[in-house]
């Protein structure tokens, strides 16, 4: 047995190996997690022996990721979902638990409550695979992708109520009914009391913690909150992860939401790592290959019988064959929380060894052929419809309808933190761009400013051509991802070789290669480097030098507060301490029963909020610096700046005048 120290070591070079290349593979790091484990575990190299200790942390990982999706947890986003959330996803969550309970039950000859624990797990799909996946394919605002993240969203909010039945379902069964009642009705208790105090209580609290300025104060009052809510809804006989579930959506209420889940990410993901390490510990290889027909027969079941219920439900609703297949597909494989609750179940003792062996066996592996499947079904999905092909020549028209009007524009590659400081300087010197960017929230926000953004990926060559690549003067790529913008001057140089092409740079160790590929310049992000593209890209299409420098001397003399704003997107959030300090630029519509309505700019104060007005867009019409004095009309769009949580609060104030 390894000393405590060779074993971390062991691990975290397994570990940082593995992820790396699950990173070139474009695979989710999750199944790198359960790599190591099965590779370094009891049942493969032996190199660890589980422990109660080692459980006992990784289950923190699950307590974080359950405090990640309470943070997450929008009513907004739920309501304009509803249907499909609470009728797609509610049905196959249904369908799907009882159809692999009555397998379990009459196939294996197990007891119901055994059939439920599998039919719960079971029911789970993974949301970490499944979205990253859609998004590298473009898939996330397409049909099946949103109907996929319907039913993920109902599987998530469906985690906290499972957890509580598989703990009653462990206790004595002569008074089962008893059981469930009395776990329901001291559930209900706590989470009333929780939820009632902690509404009142958690905004004062991070307020005072807030004031004393403290990053440190901050984190542990973070720490404090996530630990101590699970302790109190563990001590009531519930689930680690539900009190933290209930403190994420507490502070999801509050201005603070964005900053802490940045401050608790890294725990998460670490933790979560380990989670899924114990996870591919508990697979007996030795177990799988003396049954390979078992586990290769319960794989089976799983896929088909998952995914086949999807296909049957997707096809009720009226959706065609090849939309209906896409979806079945992404849903088809395990998820994360379904191995939390298999693992619960497990130590409730609920499930027989070998019956835990072969279906954890079945929902690894199909969790590992997730991504082939996935593409497969989108290749027989074309052959079988060309919706698809309608799909992408939706996106083809929504960008050619951008650039109809436009020639000897700059196509702006990503409309990101950069993007967004090169476009302000374009408009000053009254030069076209269309920009294109893949994250909707982002682009929706930039539009409703009046923004010339359309979604499309820049590494496609229908994409490119649509933005008008023949009649444009240059392109600038503002990607932070090597391989993503080699694979956009790659395209380009296909398109039209002489191409002034500008491109940002993490460092100057890609400059060489860069121009290599055929840009025309590069700029590599040091201190100053996104006013220096921006004044390379004006030189480039002919402004004069010095009014290019001119105005990066007085953005300098503003102090970098103008480049600082950016539209909110999903990437962006809480990736670092920097970020989080960060201005955002958040556009936001005035609704027709918006107290604001009626009142001037100036009587509105923002700015003591510390919030300040950028732009006013009314009737398609954008101004910038608008007169203080302007009165405000339903349908406006006010563009504010702001830290992410003063944007939140100043939201609250236009919408329903609290704040």
């Amino acid at each position: 047995m390894p000393t405590a120290l060779t074993a971390l070591l062991v691990l975290l070079a397994a570990a940082v190996g593995s992820v790396a290349l699950a990173r070139v593979l474009r695979l989710p790091s999750m199944l790198a997690y359960l790599a190591v484990g099965i590779t370094l575990g009891p049942h493969g190299a032996a190199f660890f022996a589980e422990s109660e200790q080692v459980s006992a942390v990784a289950e923190f990982g699950v307590v974080f990721l359950m405090f990640s999706i309470g943070l997450e947890f929008s009513l907004s986003r739920l309501k304009s979902m509803r249907r499909l959330v609470f009728g797609l996803g509610a049905a196959q969550l249904l369908v799907t638990l009882v159809g692999a309970m009555a397998m379990t039950v009459f196939f294996y000859g197990q007891e119901w409550r055994v059939g439920f624990a599998i039919g719960a797990a079971c029911a789970m799909s993974s949301t970490a695979i499944v979205a990253k996946l859609l998004s590298e394919r473009l898939e996330l605002h397409s049909q099946p992708g949103r109907q996929t993240m319907a039913v993920l969203l109902f599987q998530d909010l469906a985690v906290a109520p499972l957890l509580i039945v598989l703990a009653a379902l462990a206790r004595a069964p002569e008074d089962l009914a008893g059981t469930l009642t009395l776990a329901f009705a001291q559930t209900v208790v706590v989470l009333v009391l929780m939820i009632v105090i902690g509404d009142r209580f958690m905004r004062r609290w991070f307020d005072i913690v807030a004031g004393r300025k403290s990053s440190e104060l901050f984190m542990l009052n973070v720490l404090l909150i996530v630990v101590g809510l699970s302790c109190a809804t563990a001590a009531a006989g519930l689930s680690l992860a539900l009190g933290a579930f209930i403190g994420g959506m507490l502070i999801a209420e509050t201005p603070y939401r964005h900053q802490v889940e940045a401050d608790i990410r890294p725990f998460r993901d670490v933790l979560l790592g380990l989670f899924f390490v114990t996870i591919g510990m508990m697979l007996d290889i030795g177990f799988v290959l003396a049954h390979l027909p078992q586990v290769a027969l319960a794989l089976l079941l799983f896929i088909g019988a998952k995914g086949g219920l999807m296909l049957v439900l997707t096809l009720l609703l009226r959706n065609p064959l090849d939309i209906g297949l896409r979806t079945a597909a992404q849903l088809a494989q395990a998820g994360e929380f379904g191995l939390v609750l298999l693992q619960l179940a497990s130590d409730r003792r609920l499930l027989p060894d070998d019956i835990f062996q072969v279906t954890i066996a079945a929902m690894l592996l199909s969790m590992f052929i997730a991504p082939f499947l996935i593409a497969r079904a989108a290749k027989v999905g074309q052959r079988l419809s060309g919706s698809e092909f309608a799909h992408r020549a939706e996106v083809i028209q929504s960008i050619a309808v951008h650039t109809m009007d436009i020639r000897d524009h700059v196509i702006v590659c990503g409309f990101g933190r950069t993007g967004q400081s090169l476009a302000r300087f374009l408009d000053n010197e009254h030069i076209p761009f269309i920009a294109l960017d893949i994250d909707a929230q982002r682009i929706r926000q930039a539009q409703d400013a009046g923004e010339n953004v359309v979604f499309g990926a820049a590494d496609r060559r229908e994409v490119l051509m649509a933005a008008g690549i023949e009649r444009a003067r240059a392109v600038v790529i503002t990607y932070a991802d090597p391989p993503a913008t080699e694979h956009v001057l790659a395209t380009l140089r296909a398109l039209r070789p002489g191409m002034p092409v500008i491109v940002r740079a993490q460092d100057d160790s890609q400059i060489e290669r860069l121009k290599a590929l055929g840009a025309s310049e590069v700029v590599p992000e040091v201190l100053e480097g996104s006013l220096m593209l921006a004044a390379q890209t004006l030189a480039e299409l002919g402004v004069p030098v010095g009014r290019a420098i001119e105005q990066v001397r007085a953005t300098r003399a503003e102090r970098y507060a103008s480049l600082r704003a950016f539209y909110r997107g999903e990437n962006d959030r809480g990736r670092d301490d920097l970020r989080r300090q960060t201005p955002e630029r958040l556009a936001t519509v005035i609704e027709a029963q918006s107290p604001a309505v009626g009142k001037t700019i100036a009587e509105l104060d923002l700015a003591a909020h510390g919030v300040s007005v950028d732009a006013l867009r009314r009737g398609g019409v954008r101004g910038d610096e608008p007169d203080p004095a302007t009165r405000l009309l339903a349908g406006d769009v006010l563009v504010l700046i702001g830290s992410p949580a003063h944007l939140e609060q100043a939201q609250r104030r236009l919408r329903d005048g609290r704040g």
